[in-house]
């Protein structure tokens, strides 16, 4: 299981009365498709997965493993409050073809969710998986946070190859990635330190700004990969202040604006997620602008010209 490289954990469109646009998802993966990224993480955060019913995320499943392009790795996020139903969830995304799983932590018995508690969640999940297991730590959302000594606990598990960290802690980062070994995969999931995490020996990410300007995000990782830790390092620090209007500061409705504004569709959010109001609107538009001002000559402005032909 290779999962070098940028991922996006694929937002979700909705129609105007709330329903699934399957048709607009498979209209921003033929986009995706034509780019140097790894793969995409199916039903994670930014997928809005807490708001889809079960048999909306399998439908989404399965749309996007009919038209992901050859070679893609498919990760499905699969994590429920439930063992049971982790593993149930797991195994469904197993049947559809996926290649891993994304479980993130279980949260709302927060009290209860010692590291003894999560290690025997993820070792149950992972004895039973027919697919490899990724852990998920979003602290951001769950408020449970996963760190060096449980992970080593858990990675000597041969089906536990690897976890996505989005707690932007690269120091933690860091810890992980020593406490752990050989072989063992790290993700980041905070675009803030992305450059950082790379550096300390993180080997991708999965980024919301990834369904926005994943041109950009594939050449930081590529820049980085190739040694070229200036370019890195310049293009990384021109996203830090995108990856924070598009994540934290204005959420999944600021990233959707976004990608409407970029030849993606965003399309709604679903309720209760609230729209961008005006003011965030108007930030963002001055965000967008910025950003086609600092890359005038590159790649990412012949991709636009060429949406706009067609």
């Amino acid at each position: 299981m290779n999962l070098h490289g940028i991922f996006p954990p694929l937002a979700t469109p909705f129609a105007a009365d709330g329903t699934l646009a399957l048709d607009r998802l498979r209209d921003n993966l033929a986009i995706y498709n034509r780019m140097g990224l790894a793969g995409y993480v199916v039903n994670g955060s930014t997928s809005e997965s807490v708001l889809l019913t079960w048999d909306e995320v399998a439908r989404v499943w399965a749309e996007v493993k009919k038209h992901a392009a050859a070679g893609k790795v498919l990760i499905a996020g699969t994590g429920a409050e439930s063992t049971a139903e982790t593993i149930e969830h797991t195994n469904r995304a197993a049947a559809l073809g996926y290649d891993a799983a994304l479980v993130r932590t279980p949260s709302f018995y927060k009290p209860a969710m010692s590291d003894d508690a999560l290690a025997a969640h993820y070792l149950r999940v992972a004895d039973a998986a027919r697919i490899p297991v990724l852990l998920y730590s979003v602290p951001i959302f769950t408020t449970v946070t996963v760190k060096a000594p449980l992970v080593a606990r858990l990675a000597t598990h041969p089906n536990i190859v690897g976890m996505k960290d989005s707690s932007g802690d690269v120091n933690g980062i860091g810890e992980i990635i020593a406490a752990a070994p050989n072989g063992f995969q790290v993700l980041v999931g905070s675009a803030a330190t992305l450059y950082e995490s790379l550096a300390k020996g993180a080997v991708g990410a999965v980024l919301a700004i990834a369904n926005a300007f994943p041109e950009v995000i594939v050449e930081i990782y590529e820049a980085s990969r190739a040694g070229d830790s200036d370019r890195a390092r310049k293009l990384a620090q021109a996203m830090v202040a995108p990856g924070k209007m598009l994540g934290p500061q204005y959420g999944i409705s600021g990233l959707k604006y976004a990608m409407d504004h970029l030849g993606y569709y965003g399309g709604p959010v679903r309720e209760p997620l609230l729209p961008a109001n005006e003011a965030a609107r108007g930030d963002l538009d001055a965000m967008l602008v910025s950003v086609l001002g600092q890359f005038p000559g590159a790649r990412l402005r012949k991709i636009f010209a060429q949406r706009d032909s067609h």
